[in-house]
């Protein structure tokens, strides 16, 4: 068992994959949205509008808004029938080309998906909780798919139905070993900006190696707790975090260890509960902001 973005080389970079523009149904122009996330200090971005006929198939190109210190990965949120609740997919697709095809007539979210990661698009499925996803729709992406959205801002502050962590535990549960991701969903009709974002382990602040560590798993999530190092040491998690008033491990069930205390900065909790499954870290701080590593099988 391994957690390899703390083991892989290069600095950890902070991203957010899932932000709309004019281009569909945000209120701010792909030029501005770039900018307001450059400004707060954001290393890259993939503008991910929506992919759909009513919107013209917008993929924004952004390579011009590309600077010494700031990057963006062309993407797209993706959309095809039809979920278990009778609606559209929303399929998040970050490292799509330009050319990348609209959908073709009686296209499915699943055909959809799958023709994104065969495009080279780091896959996944976005804001479960809030589509009412099920488990049966985690299984029909959960072979195409790399990652499953975890935490959503827009959908925290606008119905407080935020999180996809029910079912990407269930996946992990059945052997599907995705990653994780927490991303705004900005359309900047409200401050739903900067809550929640990706931090991605890699050499070089080139989209393609960024987009190449997000799809190897080399990154944690957070919405303002950093991790600096999480590992094994004999029959112990050791996690070194920021100042932390809760570090737990989660794993199936309600399996779970906790420390709990003030300013905590580096913890050790026992592993033997979660030998032969998996398991995954959260820290949580004062304000009650959270940052949560990948599932690791143990």
């Amino acid at each position: 068992m391994t957690f390899d973005a703390f083991r892989a080389p290069g600095r950890f970079r902070r991203g957010n994959i899932h932000t709309h523009s004019t281009l569909s149904d945000g209120t701010r122009a792909p030029s501005d949205v770039c900018e307001a996330y450059r400004a707060a200090g954001y290393d890259f971005l993939c503008l991910s509008d929506h992919f759909a006929e009513r919107f013209g198939f917008p993929l924004a190109d952004t390579r011009a808004f590309r600077a010494a210190d700031f990057t963006t990965i062309i993407g797209a949120e993706l959309h095809a029938p039809v979920n278990s609740q009778g609606e559209v997919w929303h399929i998040l697709a970050c490292g799509l080309p330009l050319d990348f095809a609209a959908n073709a007539p009686g296209e499915d979210g699943v055909a959809l998906a799958r023709r994104a990661r065969e495009a080279g698009a780091f896959v996944a499925i976005a804001h479960p909780q809030w589509s009412s996803l099920t488990i049966e729709d985690g299984r029909a992406l959960a072979g195409i798919a790399h990652a499953v959205e975890i935490y959503n801002t827009g959908c925290d502050l606008e119905c407080a139905r935020p999180d996809g962590f029910q079912l990407l535990d269930a996946l992990w549960n059945e052997g599907h070993d995705l990653t994780a991701y927490a991303a705004d969903d900005a359309h900047f009709r409200i401050m739903d900006a900067f809550g929640g974002w990706l931090m991605v382990k890699s050499e070089s602040d080139e989209p393609e190696a960024i987009l190449a560590a997000m799809k190897a798993g080399h990154s944690y999530s957070t919405m303002g707790p950093t991790f600096d190092d999480i590992a094994i040491e004999g029959d112990e998690v050791v996690v070194r975090c920021s100042p932390a008033r809760n570090v737990a491990l989660v794993g199936r069930g309600s399996r779970a260890e906790n420390l709990f205390g003030e300013a905590i900065t580096q913890a050790r909790l026992p592993v033997r509960r979660f030998a032969g499954d998996w398991l995954r870290v959260v820290a949580t701080d004062t304000a009650g902001r959270h940052a949560w590593s990948n599932p690791v099988r143990v």
